[in-house]
């Protein structure tokens, strides 16, 4: 998945980045764990879904501060219920 320059300025700055050199990692760190969750949970629009982007940003978090080893049991619960989401379908969605 192509990371997007909104996507990637969200990121940072709920990280508090501010300098630009990071960038190209940051972008394929946003990637990778957009790869991981999506694995995890099933396809989802990044840009649409807040629970999918929010968990993806975690996961980043967490990859960027090189503490992956510890996201899948500390998110555990929403990874469930973000595979539970995407399983069911989005409870939101009306059908006409």
């Amino acid at each position: 998945m192509e990371i997007t320059c909104e996507l990637l300025l969200q990121f940072k700055e709920r990280m508090k980045i501010s300098h630009t050199k990071e960038d190209d990692n940051l972008k394929k760190v946003l990637s990778f764990s957009y790869a991981a969750i999506k694995r995890k949970c099933g396809v989802f629009d990044i840009e649409k879904h807040e629970g999918g982007k929010e968990l993806v940003f975690e996961r980043a978090r967490y990859s960027y501060n090189d503490a992956v080893e510890y996201f899948d049991e500390n998110f555990a619960s929403e990874i469930t219920g973000l595979a539970l989401d995407l399983y069911e379908g989005d409870p939101d969605e009306t059908k006409v």
